[in-house]
């Protein structure tokens, strides 16, 4: 696990959210430079990335028989609060010219979550966004989406010849104790 203080990576977020990354109990995990995965043909190496999660958050090994298959490059859960899951996926699997994507590239926010939605949740996410929201950090923006049913926060952007979608999901009891947490961890994540 590469768990580093990043406060100089951290570029803003709500309010509330700058509130919470203050407060101690909260980690960092930064994607290794060195992590293996996305080899084969139009891979190039995957631009790190980092997220926030509350102590009690704890990395779960990769199969690639999950749902994803092996594009999931990162689980991580606590079974009392979430999980959340990291997809890196070949933007030419959707779009021959964007060597160099940004997620406005790939599409409006309806484009977006329509096309990658059902790779996170298993099914059309047709009648399920309950919000969707834009934010921008670094130059680089993010589509933010709540769907419910499932429970679930994705992220969404681009960098290089990639896609990331971060999904933020729980169970009822869990999303209605943890929900303001979990909202949280889905606004920290970001591209570095």
């Amino acid at each position: 696990m590469a768990w580093r203080p990043l406060r100089a990576c951290w570029q803003g977020g709500s309010q509330d959210c700058q509130n919470l990354m203050r407060m101690t109990g909260w980690k960092t995990y930064r994607r290794p430079d060195d992590k293996s995965g996305g080899h084969g043909v139009g891979w190039s190496p995957i631009i790190p990335y980092s997220f926030r999660v509350p102590d009690g958050w704890d990395e779960v090994p990769v199969s690639i028989a999950d749902l994803g298959g092996t594009e999931i490059d990162l689980r991580f859960a606590n079974p009392k609060e979430g999980r959340l899951f990291v997809i890196v996926a070949p933007v030419r699997r959707f779009a021959d010219d964007l060597d160099d994507a940004t997620i406005e590239k790939i599409g409006n926010p309806d484009k977006v979550i329509n096309a990658f939605g059902p790779e996170v949740i298993g099914e059309n996410v047709e009648g399920k966004v309950l919000s969707t929201a834009t934010a921008e950090y670094s130059g680089r923006t993010y589509y933010q989406f709540e769907l419910e049913p499932p429970h679930v926060f994705i992220t969404a952007t681009a960098a290089g010849n990639r896609l990331y979608l971060f999904s933020v999901t729980a169970n009822g009891l869990q999303w209605k104790r943890h929900y303001k947490d979990l909202k949280q961890i889905a606004e920290s994540f970001r591209v570095v």
